[in-house]
């Protein structure tokens, strides 16, 4: 159901693949709230995607354009300027990617080309991003970013590998470029780290079925869908979060703060017998 929250806002959405994405969602979220969409993706993601689909459903144009790139993202943010006819107010990244966990190396035996390439593409693109934002004063005046998290960044998790890393660096910008915009533009700046959600990237992950069960044991409120993300996500592209910035926001379940629940205690008491 519609409350216009975002009526008269403009932004790009990044990293939607096919209905299984967050950014997906978020998409057709923000503009049944009154948004319109840029929607942008490496060229490579859209040819194994399905986005052309989702433009059209949301009467979006695509930018391609790899966020490794300043020069494609320069292009990228001045055409999108263009086509709303002045700046943006909300910026989405859903951005991951770890050759490592492709290939199925465990920590100890990564490749540290791959690894370079994981914070690239899943951390510094962020950075990237919002620097070429700035340089092209693309931002309307309490506009937001939000990108997308996981809890890996201060936990350890086994299969997780180099993205665990990638995603501590996220958060990091996320806190520094937020300190800098929100004195620069009032622009706030967030990541929302998001319960294991069964995205085709989430999926990719050895034991991620195992671990859904668990987090979803754990999480008093159950694991966090899709759907409920995109909601959250609006929330932080409308005017009711303006003075939120530079937070690394749980939408878990609760699964973050939870020690132990029964079902948990009854599965490991099971398997103790």
């Amino acid at each position: 159901m519609s409350s216009n929250l975002l009526a008269g806002k403009v932004g790009i959405i990044s990293g939607a693949l096919n209905d299984k994405s967050i950014a997906w969602k978020v998409a057709q979220k923000a503009h049944e709230q009154g948004a319109r969409i840029v929607l942008t993706n490496a060229p490579l993601a859209m040819r194994m995607g399905e986005i052309k689909n989702l433009a059209a459903e949301i009467d979006a144009p695509i930018i391609p354009a790899d966020a490794t790139s300043v020069e494609e993202l320069e292009k990228l943010f001045g055409e999108a300027q263009g086509h709303f006819g002045g700046k943006i107010d909300f910026l989405l990244h859903s951005i991951g990617m770890s050759a490592n966990i492709r290939k199925g190396k465990h920590y100890g035996e990564l490749d540290y080309k791959f690894f370079q390439q994981t914070l690239d593409v899943s951390a510094l693109s962020l950075h990237k991003m919002l620097h070429v934002a700035e340089k092209q004063d693309a931002f309307n005046e309490w506009g937001s970013v939000v990108a997308l998290s996981y809890i890996a960044a201060q936990r350890a998790f086994l299969d997780y590998t180099d993205m665990s890393q990638a995603k501590a660096v996220l958060e990091s910008i996320a806190r520094s470029y937020g300190q800098r915009l929100g004195k620069l533009k009032k622009v706030r700046v967030n990541t929302v780290s998001q319960s294991p959600t069964k995205t085709t990237a989430g999926t990719g992950i050895s034991g991620f079925d195992a671990f859904y069960e668990y987090a979803q044991k754990l999480s008093p409120l159950g694991n966090a869908p899709a759907e409920a993300c995109a909601d959250y996500c609006v929330s932080l592209f409308s005017d009711l979060t303006r003075y939120v910035t530079m937070q690394n926001l749980m939408h878990d379940g609760g699964f973050s703060t939870t020690g132990i629940s029964d079902e948990m205690v009854e599965v490991l008491t099971k398997a103790a017998e």
